[in-house]
């Protein structure tokens, strides 16, 4: 059994599936590292008196959950990507949940309409760009970036990453698939190499001058910050904010779902309300370097002053629901070839 966060963190999945069902308790699957939880779960126990129980799960989550079926442990899953969340809720392992206090903390676009699942925090994926060789007005839409000026400039990792696949889908939403199929045709030959590497790999390529600019997560800016090897890479770029001609800058989120067969569902829903709240998300979004989602919550000074941005305003589901066509053209055009 599980006595406290440090216990559950140290010990892993393998003790949580075995652990006994208490009244004062809730256990959780996270596909996030636990060190970016810990502070929030004590805070929690210390506020409510519940413990939790976390094991981190890097890969295999949906599968497990189905194995267990009834039997699971698990009453929360916590995971990065709209892909991500809509896997498990497409699994049909999870249940709808929703209350005033989610929904008056949660706008719409950042949570299932089904209430499957509810977001927590938000990263724009923006370009990232070369201080000396690219200006500020140079990208103004994420539609720019299959102009041809951009020849053999730009850099990023595999078309076919969730992170990747949700901005095409974004495309498709936006201009439809056609047009998508055309966007990605134009960025690929924009490439100034293979897509490789993670979106750090990619400002690296840009420090190194191998090109200009990139399309990457925000959160990356703080972590390259913190990496005394990567430091160089982080002030070799600026963060530009493009947005869709008719939407704004693409985003996607970090987010909290039940399962299906919760066995400490009211203790559950209580780490739900409060994750979502202002306090615990600022909290969230400071140790990710991210953006938190309730109303009047703001970003961390560093993050606030790598810009501003208006979010486009769909709802990421209906992302999730494209993804498939997402992939099928991406893999038409060869992207990575």
């Amino acid at each position: 059994m599980f006595a406290n966060v440090k216990t559950a963190l140290m010990a892993g999945a393998a003790v949580l599936a075995a652990a006994p069902v208490l009244a004062e308790e809730v256990n959780v699957y996270s596909y996030r590292q636990p060190e970016l939880l810990q502070p929030l779960l004590d805070a929690f126990t210390e506020e409510t008196g519940i413990d939790v129980n976390m094991a981190y799960l890097a890969k295999g989550m949906v599968e497990r959950l189905q194995a267990e079926g009834d039997r699971t442990p698990a009453d929360l899953v916590f995971t990065v990507d709209i892909s991500r969340l809509a896997a498990v809720v497409n699994a049909g392992v999870t249940q709808p949940i929703t209350t005033e206090y989610l929904q008056e903390h949660v706008p719409a676009q950042y949570h299932d309409p089904d209430g499957h699942w509810w977001g927590l925090t938000t990263r724009a994926r923006v370009v990232y760009a070369s201080k000396d060789r690219v200006a500020d007005e140079d990208v103004t839409t994420y539609e720019d970036l299959a102009d041809p000026k951009w020849e053999g400039r730009i850099c990023t990792r595999s078309g076919t990453h969730t992170y990747m696949l949700a901005l095409t889908a974004a495309m498709i939403h936006h201009h439809g698939e056609e047009y998508a199929k055309e966007w990605l045709e134009g960025v690929k030959s924009n490439l100034a190499r293979k897509p490789e590497g993670n979106d750090r790999a990619q400002v690296k390529a840009i420090w190194a001058g191998q090109c200009d600019i990139s399309l990457g997560n925000t959160y990356y800016m703080g972590q390259m910050l913190e990496d005394a090897e990567q430091t160089e890479w982080a002030n070799s770029v600026r963060l530009l904010f493009p947005e869709f001609d008719n939407g704004g800058t693409h985003v996607n989120i970090s987010g909290v779902a039940m399962t299906k067969a919760a066995p400490n569902k009211e203790n559950a829903i209580k780490l739900m309300e409060f994750l979502t709240s202002p306090a615990a998300q600022e909290l969230y979004a400071e140790a990710n370097h991210e953006y938190p989602i309730a109303p009047g919550t703001e970003a961390t000074a560093l993050v606030e002053s790598w810009g501003t941005f208006t979010a486009d305003d769909v709802n990421l589901m209906t992302l999730a629901d494209l993804r498939d066509d997402a992939l099928r053209i991406t893999q038409e055009v060869d992207f990575d070839g």
